[in-house]
């Protein structure tokens, strides 16, 4: 009996360590996503490359779903597929892409930390998590750490624009469709979620994808195509396995506030594919962060 209770005891935290660590892997993979939507955009259209790449993650989603010979979801199922993909697959490609086209990828950086917090947000409406109170405040405390650095290092200037409408929309529709992914995963797994939800979206990303690629004929030099190429096969797909995994096991409000970390190893990334200088600040608000991050996960294991 007391084997079986000490199994008991040790499982939960053997859990929470693979989504950690998943997490981990997903924000690493998605934290070049700004800067190779930035390189992508330079040199083809914007709508192109949002919704084209989704397609080419499609294909690859389809080519994994065959091979491991997938059920398929249940009606309601598919219609929060619908959720996720207006989320992750539409919307966040569709608006951060607009943005880059006249932003920078650090000034990105800087609305895009405010996802660690919608999404806590929708974990709570969608998924009915209830974190505690002192998660809140170490969730609170890692985004200001993160915007007070940003905006320290000038990548905030002037007023809003449309370039930061377009981003704050990404974040909202991205935390949705992060939650709602969550929550599937499940029920489906990391992997079988992102598939299902890059197919559901296929009858609006092909024909846009056609349109953009007639209206504009895609030339580019094999720097714009390498990135539109991560963002295709890791940013829209590879990535959401470990995310979503890692949402589903170690829970939707806490691992979601390792993005967090995204807006500074964004910043690295930047400066190692857009020359941009990462200055020591930059190491302290990284620590100052990786401290919060650590506070949300024992704060919620605390909880149970």
């Amino acid at each position: 009996m007391s084997e079986q209770s000490s199994a008991t005891a040790v499982r939960p935290v053997t859990v929470d360590a693979a989504g950690f660590v998943l997490g981990a892997l997903g924000v690493l993979a998605f934290s070049m996503s700004l800067p190779t939507t930035r390189v992508a955009v330079q040199e083809l259209d914007p709508w192109f490359v949002a919704f084209g790449r989704a397609v080419g993650a499609a294909l690859l989603a389809w080519v994994y779903l065959r091979a491991t010979r997938a059920p398929r979801p249940t009606r309601d199922q598919w219609r929060r597929l619908a959720v996720v993909a207006l989320g992750v697959v539409v919307g966040f490609p569709l608006f951060s892409s607009l943005a880059l086209t006249t932003q920078t990828s650090a000034h990105g950086a800087v609305v895009i930390a405010l996802l660690p917090a919608m999404t806590a947000v929708f974990a709570v409406l969608r998924a009915g998590e209830r974190p505690p109170r002192l998660f809140w405040v170490a969730a609170g405390g890692g985004l200001l750490a993160v915007l007070t650095f940003l905006g320290a290092s000038g990548a905030v200037r002037g007023a809003l624009s449309w370039a930061d409408l377009y981003l704050l929309i990404a974040v909202v529709l991205c935390g949705l469709g992060y939650a709602e992914g969550g929550v599937l995963a499940r029920e489906l797994g990391g992997a079988r979620t992102i598939c299902w939800a890059l197919l559901v979206a296929l009858p609006v990303t092909v024909p846009v994808t056609l349109a953009a690629a007639v209206a504009d004929p895609p030339r580019a030099d094999g720097h714009a195509w390498v990135s539109f190429a991560y963002l295709a096969v890791v940013s829209m797909f590879l990535g959401f396995f470990a995310w979503y995994a890692g949402l589903a096991r170690g829970g939707i409000a806490r691992v979601g506030q390792i993005q967090l970390a995204q807006p500074v190893i964004t910043l690295v990334w930047s400066a190692l594919l857009l020359g941009e200088t990462v200055t020591p600040s930059a190491i302290l608000a990284a620590l100052v962060v990786l401290a919060c991050v650590v506070l949300t996960q024992r704060t919620r294991a605390a909880a149970r």
